[in-house]
């Protein structure tokens, strides 16, 4: 996702934001100046501490870097952009998610358990692109719950779960949470507008105990 050399131009970026404070922003131009370069390191910072599990700064100084950001917004909320960072926050959270319907049907994978059922896939498969032979890529499955991410211009715009995989459930503000998922992707070099991808989220099964143990000392059914 980064170049070494881009790596080395974010650190010292990093270096030269952390010696700034809010006091010395006084104007939008002051802003301005700084705001881009600011939500750049705060992106990578998060992809070196939640994909890489590898962060090159501190806790400290990565807060010192958020909360310089928010500070800034507050001062000029003109400058908020939908893919800053600090849009994450889980205010806009709900229980209660409206329907939404998928760009294309996201069916489901079928399941096989015998060796005849995966010839007659390799059939209908060398049937439907007529090819003599098809190389297949195995991995393991991760069995976790179904999403969509919609991307338009480069934003983020909508996610959804799967549902009955016509119409999903809206839960674009839950999925901003996850540091994991880029509020922003220049699809556009590629001379993409508007691009809907699938996945699953998980949960490690460490954390998933952590919650549920938190649960019954709450009295919650875990």
């Amino acid at each position: 996702m980064y170049t070494e050399e881009k790596q080395r131009q974010l650190i010292q970026k990093t270096k030269q934001l952390l010696d700034i404070t809010i006091d010395q922003i006084k104007t939008i131009d002051d802003a301005k100046a700084i705001i881009n370069d600011l939500r750049e390191v705060i992106r990578y910072h998060d992809w070196r501490y939640y994909v890489l599990a590898n962060p090159v700064i501190s806790d400290y100084e990565y807060d010192k870097l958020f909360h310089l950001l928010k500070k800034i917004e507050q001062k000029f909320p003109e400058l908020i952009t939908p893919d800053s960072p600090t849009q994450r926050v889980a205010s806009g959270l709900t229980k209660e998610f409206p329907q939404v319907k998928h760009l294309a049907p996201m069916l489901s994978l079928d399941n096989s358990y015998n060796e005849e059922d995966l010839r007659d896939f390799d059939r209908r498969v060398k049937e439907a692109t007529g090819l003599n032979t098809v190389e297949y890529s195995v991995e393991p499955k991760f069995d976790g719950a179904g999403i969509s991410l919609v991307y338009e211009d480069n934003l983020f715009i909508r996610g959804a779960t799967r549902g009955d995989g016509i119409v999903g459930e809206d839960i674009t503000n839950n999925l901003k949470t996850i540091k994991t998922i880029p509020l922003s992707v220049d699809f556009k070099s590629y001379g993409i507008k508007k691009i809907e991808i699938r996945g699953e989220v998980l949960i490690r099964k460490d954390l998933f105990k952590k919650i549920n143990q938190e649960r019954l000392e709450e009295g919650l059914p875990p």
